[in-house]
């Protein structure tokens, strides 16, 4: 493998390159850096979450900066505010042998105002996140006429997270004769057409597969019934002693119900959610990157852009909506050649989700048992002795006690003081997993969900065909709802149409909120829907009305006219409601 001044990088880079510890490129620099240096093509790089993508598409710019001009030459856009932060000190510990190169990170949740005077002074690069980039743009205080780079960093968690139009707005006020640099993990059909509409021709540069797990992770499940859920996560826990990961949830309420039952319950654990502010985002991050707190308890969307290393485990204590998201979650760990384990806990129900996203990362999902309290008790007392075996002792200041010490012990042998000692802080865990159940399999019969009580169901007349996403769907609510901090539940997208669910506090206010709604010129229509009851005989299921009394063909409440089902009180009892009002 080349060393980076191979790459056509000049002394002063380099040698701060080797005071930061940088020894050897990864792939995706060795590949995009000569590329960037020796062409004005524009390039779609595809790297996997941790493979050194920044410093791939700033090093070849930083090469290149005209540090006597101070117009903005470079713009970077990132997802999240942690990922903008991160990106503007990398490139200012990158340059920092360099002369006169002003690098500015804009993002929200910070004073616009100190931005502004920062831009005024002058920035060669502006790293920012897309909402706080178009604010500038708007307010005439950021001018992109005189770029020459455009990076759009993280695009597919950025179109995840719903700002294509911001980006849009971006690209549309950049000159045609830039090169534009876009980099992703994945390659969803929104990033594509991304690349389609802002690129020329762009150079493809693949560091490894597209769509695909890390090679370093193992992908595990655990069969579970909803009940056991939390307590197998405990479990999990308890096991894996020197755990340092991140609990995925797919709601913010179920985030905050998770962690508080955990830090009840004694472990170093905290949530992180839309519901925080900037402020209390900032110390939970600070304190789990210090590794004050093992457990970190996240929605996928306040998880976007996390830049945190070494973590052992991500655990999916539910699976995610979009397959892409659990490439995202998963790619949390098992950075920088490191190995990392994912974790899905299902139930029966759930066992089907798992085939698409195999297919997605290229790899198996091994179904692992949920620990016994025998195996966990071991684990933790190895644990124990562990860190008796690593701990620094202090002769002169414990010496003056030794004597009172050895006193106190003179009556108790050798092996019965190791016994004694061990059990002190072994007995607890001991007494909690004494006749513990076996927690593994899901044999309870289909139950409602438990968040069915908080939550009501929706039909839309909106699906697959009219290219609706789940990401679409949740833009589209907060958009008609005029709010971004509703609790959005299931969702199912299907051909013609979709299901979703709201925090039922604000069912009628959907309803209202949709009247004489549009998407793409199609009118919508919104109402609320029950979820349909499973049928135990499949095969009524398969033959389907023509086997009911009549031999008709046609099921009992159904009309050959198209009509999807009765109406009850203001609720369908078909999953399918029909758009069509009947008479009565």
């Amino acid at each position: 493998m080349s060393l980076f001044k191979e790459l056509g990088l000049s002394q002063a880079i380099t040698n701060a390159l080797t005071d930061l510890g940088y020894e050897q490129p990864t792939t995706i620099q060795e590949k995009a850096i000569p590329q960037i240096l020796s062409s004005q093509d524009d390039v779609k790089a595809f790297a996997q979450t941790g493979t050194g993508k920044t410093a791939a598409f700033s090093l070849p710019i930083l090469e290149q900066i005209d540090s006597k001009s101070k117009n903005t030459q470079a713009i970077i856009l990132s997802p999240t505010r942690e990922l903008a932060i991160q990106i503007g000190k990398n490139i200012q510990e990158f340059s920092k042998n360099l002369s006169n190169i002003n690098v500015i990170t804009v993002y929200g949740g910070a004073s616009i105002e100190d931005q502004i005077r920062g831009l005024k002074k002058g920035a060669h690069i502006v790293v920012g996140t897309p909402g706080r980039t178009v604010d500038l743009i708007k307010r005439k205080q950021l001018k992109l006429e005189n770029i020459k780079w455009v990076v759009l960093d993280e695009a597919d968690e950025m179109l995840n997270m719903g700002f294509k139009e911001d980006l849009d707005q971006v690209l549309k006020v950049t000159p045609q004769d830039k090169q534009t640099l876009l980099f992703s993990a994945t390659f969803p059909r929104e990033v594509d057409a991304i690349a389609k509409n802002y690129m020329h021709n762009p150079v493809e540069i693949d560091a490894g597969k597209r769509n695909v797990g890390a090679d370093k992770v193992s992908h595990e499940y655990y069969l579970v019934s909803e009940r056991n859920r939390y307590p197998s996560l405990k479990r999990l826990a308890d096991v894996n002693p020197n755990i340092y990961g991140i609990v995925f949830c797919r709601t913010r309420r179920e985030t905050k119900d998770i962690a508080a039952k955990l830090i009840d319950d004694g472990y170093n654990a905290d949530a992180l959610h839309g519901d925080l502010s900037q402020a209390q985002r900032d110390i939970v991050m600070e304190k789990f990157r210090a590794k004050h707190l093992q457990l970190l308890i996240a929605t996928d969307v306040a998880a976007r852009g996390l830049d945190v290393t070494d973590l052992t485990h991500v655990i999916n204590y539910k699976l995610p909506d979009q397959t892409e998201n659990y490439t995202h979650r998963s790619g949390r760990t098992g950075r920088a050649g490191k190995e990392g384990i994912s974790i899905a806990l299902i139930s029966n129900k759930e066992k089907g989700k798992l085939r698409p996203i195999e297919r997605k990362i290229g790899k198996t999902f091994i179904q692992k048992q949920v620990p016994n309290g025998k195996e966990i008790c071991e684990k933790q007392l190895f644990k124990l002795i562990e860190k008796v075996k690593d701990v620094e002792v202090n002769d002169e200041q414990i010496n003056p006690y030794l004597e009172g010490i050895y006193a106190q012990l003179k009556d108790i042998d050798h092996d019965e003081l190791i016994k004694r000692f061990v059990s002190i802080e072994f007995n607890q865990f001991l007494s909690y997993y004494e006749g513990a159940e076996d927690l593994n399999g899901d044999d309870s019969r289909e139950r409602r969900r438990s968040s069915d009580e908080n939550f009501t169901r929706f039909y839309i007349n909106l699906g697959k065909m009219d290219r609706l996403n789940p990401a679409k769907l949740m833009g589209l609510i907060n958009e008609h709802l005029n709010k971004n901090d509703v609790e959005i539940g299931q969702i199912e997208i299907l051909k013609s149409f979709s299901f979703f669910e709201i925090d039922k506090a604000y069912a009628d206010k959907v309803v209202d909120a949709f009247r004489n709604a549009e998407f793409d010129g199609r009118a919508v229509i919104v109402e609320v829907t029950t979820k349909p009851k499973q049928r135990r005989n499949r095969s009524k299921r398969r033959f389907g009305s023509g086997e009911r009394r009549g031999g008709n063909g046609f099921s009992g409440h159904r009309k050959s006219s198209g009509g999807y089902g009765n109406k009850k009180g203001g609720k369908f009892s078909n999953s399918k409601p029909s758009s069509r009002r009947s008479r009565r």
